[in-house]
């Protein structure tokens, strides 16, 4: 598996009257991981479903390696980018294993026979994110990281090279907000796979992240590595904040400190 270069060429989105983004671009750098930050409100989730193709643009496009989203079938779509949207709802009664399986279902026909390829990727994914023991287990007896841990499987079930999370890290308490993280880039580091996600911590964010996109009110701020993207002047921009940037102690990536 490798990394695919997904990209937002002029692109406008908004619902009925409403402007959400307008004239955005940008380049998300292939088998890396990357992050769309910025205040409530400002277009994060819904550049991430344009991205996805869940939500058609008002004008402009998005491209994957260069092929217009929209112009590509929708099966062999699924084969190359998935999207975890925020707080999923598995099926009452359904196992971790049964709702991993679930992510096959773009490489399989109508009435194909489940084959042995299909069990290989459920079992890799289930031991990608340390779930593998607990297939049987009913999804709604896990505790929230363990259920974000196994939708993310599912993801990673899919089989492809792009990967897109909204808000991943939503209702998790601060030690499975870092485990889920940790998940994403050892699984990008492993594979090459592109991941994108909508995060809301900064420094999580920045110290997970390859590539960061800060959006304001009035569209894109900046976008770049972290250090490039999380300064004062960016910051008071997109959110209005006072704050102070400097070194974490533990990581060396941009730390921000409100004033």
């Amino acid at each position: 598996m490798s990394g695919a270069t997904l990209s937002a060429e002029d692109l406008t989105l908004g619902y009925r009257d409403r402007r959400v983004i307008e004239g955005l671009t940008l380049a998300l750098p292939p088998g890396r991981v990357s992050a769309i930050l910025g205040p409530n409100g400002c277009g994060k989730s819904t550049l991430l479903r344009a991205l996805a193709r869940l939500i058609e643009p008002v004008s402009g496009r998005v491209t994957l390696d260069g092929a217009d989203l929209h112009a590509q079938n929708t099966r062999l779509l699924a084969r190359r980018l998935a999207i975890l949207p925020q707080a999923p709802l598995a099926p009452d009664g359904i196992t971790v294993g049964e709702l991993v399986a679930r992510g096959r279902a773009p490489w399989r026909g109508f009435l194909q026979p489940w084959s042995d390829r299909d069990a290989a990727a459920v079992a890799q994914a289930l031991e990608a994110v340390a779930m593998r023991e607990h297939a049987e287990r009913p999804v709604a007896e896990l505790s929230g990281g363990q259920r974000q841990r196994v939708w993310i499987a599912l993801a990673l079930a899919q089989g492809t090279g792009v990967l897109l999370l909204d808000e991943p890290t939503t209702w998790l308490d601060l030690p499975h907000q870092i485990e889920v993280l940790q998940l994403l880039r050892r699984r990008n580091r492993e594979s090459g796979i592109t991941i994108v996600s909508v995060l809301h911590d900064l420094n999580l964010a920045a110290r997970f992240s390859d590539h960061l996109v800060l959006l304001g009110d009035r569209g894109l701020v900046a976008q770049g590595a972290p250090d490039a993207v999380l300064t004062a002047d960016h910051l008071r921009e997109a959110f209005g904040l006072a704050a102070r940037v400097m070194p974490d102690p533990v990581s060396g990536t941009p730390m921000v400190v409100p004033l």
